[in-house]
């Protein structure tokens, strides 16, 4: 879609003082959390709605995040999140690298396992893959590094909807619908509640053919030293192959990587 090229009103003194510093940060910032909750690239028009900004301004600010490798224009010319968000938000404090902290631990469970391990971030109402273990045969779980799933679909993406508590699960539910994607997905809002206060209860969730049929996974929150949710830690595998028994790994798992980030158990 074309940028409106229509005349513009020409900025006076006061408006060129809005029209900087901050105001263009604010503006910036707005466009990316609209980019963020939609799971698929999405188009200048909508932008421009969702943050009240003019096409014109929406587009000229976009420019600037592509340049700055922030936001990605695809064949359509729609807006998705750019690889540098993706860069950027897997650093924490300290400069510290969750992927090259993890990648021992993925490697050593893909290898117990003989499946595909995961570790995703939350970005907007979606889980985005930001690293991947996978095992050496022909037929496994692929996952694409910078792919992205909805959060109630997958089992990381509802522990981190229950860790926001219930008024955040039902924001989400208003702003997505909760869309279908296969006959397993949680489409009612009570039961995605009751799901995602369970999975956080017992410190880990499942995903049982709710974002692809014969697909099933399970996951685990990584907290950092703040106690916040900094990332997740899943195994996927055709759902034959899936194991409960892996539960305990992964657990095991995920508090290592934990440790490693500064978080500390109440009571530890």
């Amino acid at each position: 879609m074309n940028p409106d090229t229509s005349p513009q009103p020409a900025d006076t003194p006061e408006d060129s003082t809005r029209h900087s510093g901050i105001q263009v940060i604010d503006r910036a910032a707005a466009l990316l959390d609209a980019i963020a909750r939609y799971p698929e690239p999405v188009s200048l028009k909508i932008l421009a709605a969702e943050t009240g900004l003019n096409v014109s301004t929406a587009h000229r600010i976009l420019a600037s995040l592509i340049q700055n490798q922030f936001v990605e224009k695809d064949a359509a010319s729609h807006y998705r999140l750019g690889r540098r968000l993706l860069q950027l938000g897997v650093r924490l404090h300290g400069n510290i690298d969750v992927r090259a902290l993890a990648r021992p631990l993925m490697e050593s469970l893909r290898d117990r396992f003989g499946e595909t391990i995961n570790l995703t971030i939350r970005e907007g109402d979606s889980v985005v893959y930001i690293e991947k273990a996978t095992p050496n045969r022909m037929i496994h779980v692929q996952q694409l590094i910078g792919s992205r799933a909805p959060l109630h679909v997958t089992a990381v993406g509802k522990l981190m909807l229950g860790a926001g508590g219930e008024d955040a699960i039902r924001a989400y539910a208003q702003r997505t619908n909760l869309p279908a994607y296969t006959r397993n997905t949680f489409t009612a809002l009570p039961d995605l509640i009751a799901a995602c206060r369970e999975s956080l209860a017992r410190g880990y969730a499942l995903d049982d053919e709710e974002a692809e049929i014969d697909v099933g996974c399970i996951g685990v929150l990584i907290r950092d030293g703040t106690g916040n949710v900094s990332a997740g830690l899943s195994v996927s595998a055709p759902i034959a192959r899936r194991r409960l028994e892996w539960i305990e790994a992964l657990i095991e798992a995920g508090r290592s990587l934990s440790a490693q980030l500064g978080y500390r158990a109440a009571g530890e």
